[in-house]
């Protein structure tokens, strides 16, 4: 089977937006949901920033430096794909602009383009298209095999300047890998206001992202409230998408809610058709698939049945933003879930002078 291409866009994410679905978390659920009809899934941040890693990112300013197994400093959300998806990532897995004009320039500095006028296009997009083709083909998981998919999340806001090369190589990805491999989810905000859910937002956003030559398969609407079937009717109508197409995704207990809101909306079908992946599942990980969403649902239940609560004090420098802590209060909050079903942890931020 050919390697398949998921990739997610969207907004940035407000600070101190811990508890808060987000493309982040969207794109880690949808890998969590294509694990569980046994697909082997990768995934790849890209940031649109000139930093050549995360090293020296301010915590305040970008939240957790996240450092992997082989040492890489990367964003945080590599964290959350590791968890999410019970692999092990490379500093290769995380794309900054940066990093991908560093190795360009360091090409033509070697004398690799023969003297050709080195160019945004078509030099750096095919260096990033390349970059994220490889990275797709390295195993993450146990069983030490190719992926089958790979989850791409594209960080920033679609439409900003200093995005335009990534979503330009994104787009010729889409082209050089096949519509049949390739799947576009774009994260929107519906907002409410007075009670009615607004979806000038979405329609707006949905825009942008065509006027760039993209094209979502999947509009996933992060809204305070379910959305409701006016909403979704009017979404699908004026973006040109089905209504099984748009897909709520409202304020849950956690993120870690979000996975199943997804699967209770159809969502697996539609990845299945857009994906063409029917009949391309090894058997024997379709069973590994589905003892793993029967734990899944076994740890967010025991989070829905936890009535007391456990306060933590974590003494840091950074803890006016929860984000620069966000690998150690998760795993706080789930350590102490799995101790005792009447336990929750809930972080209790304090910052010492």
């Amino acid at each position: 089977m050919a390697t398949k291409y998921v990739l997610v866009s969207g907004v940035e994410k407000p600070l101190n937006a811990l508890h808060e679905a987000n493309d982040a978390s969207v794109a880690s659920s949808l890998g969590v949901l294509l694990k569980s009809i046994g697909l082997k899934v990768t995934a790849i941040k890209i940031d649109p920033y000139l930093n050549r890693d995360a090293g020296l990112l301010g915590p305040l300013e970008h939240g957790e430096c996240f450092v992997l197994d082989d040492g890489g400093e990367v964003d945080l959300d590599l964290g959350n794909y590791e968890r999410y998806l019970n692999i092990t990532l490379t500093g290769d897995n995380n794309i900054t602009l940066g990093k991908m004009f560093q190795h360009v320039l360091d090409r033509e500095r070697k004398g690799e383009y023969l003297g050709k006028t080195v160019q945004i296009v078509p030099h750096l997009t095919d260096f990033i298209q390349d970059w994220i083709e490889r990275v797709a083909q390295i195993p993450v998981d146990s069983t030490r095999e190719r992926p089958d998919v790979c989850i791409i999340e594209l960080g920033g806001t679609v439409g900003d300047i200093e995005s335009a090369p990534l979503i330009e190589a994104l787009r010729c990805l889409r082209r050089r890998v096949g519509e049949k491999n390739f799947l576009h989810c774009h994260v929107s905000l519906v907002p409410v206001i007075n009670t009615e859910q607004k979806t000038k937002p979405t329609q707006a956003a949905i825009r942008d992202v065509r006027s760039v030559g993209l094209s979502p398969d999947i509009i996933a609407c992060r809204c305070s409230e379910p959305l409701k079937q006016p909403t979704t009717d009017k979404i699908a109508m004026y973006c040109q998408v089905e209504p099984a197409q748009v897909i709520a995704v409202h304020d849950v207990p956690s993120t870690y809610h979000v996975p199943l809101l997804l699967e209770s909306q159809g969502l697996i079908p539609i990845l299945k058709n857009v994906l063409h992946l029917n009949n391309h599942v090894d058997a024997s990980l379709v069973e590994y698939g589905a003892q793993t969403w029967k734990i899944w649902k076994n740890l967010t239940a025991t989070q829905d049945r936890a009535f007391d609560t456990v306060k933590i004090c974590l003494v840091g420098k950074y803890t006016a933003l929860q984000d620069a802590y966000l690998s150690r209060g998760d795993l706080c909050a789930q350590h102490l879930g799995s101790l005792s079903p009447a336990a929750l942890a809930r972080e209790a931020w304090k910052a010492w002078s």
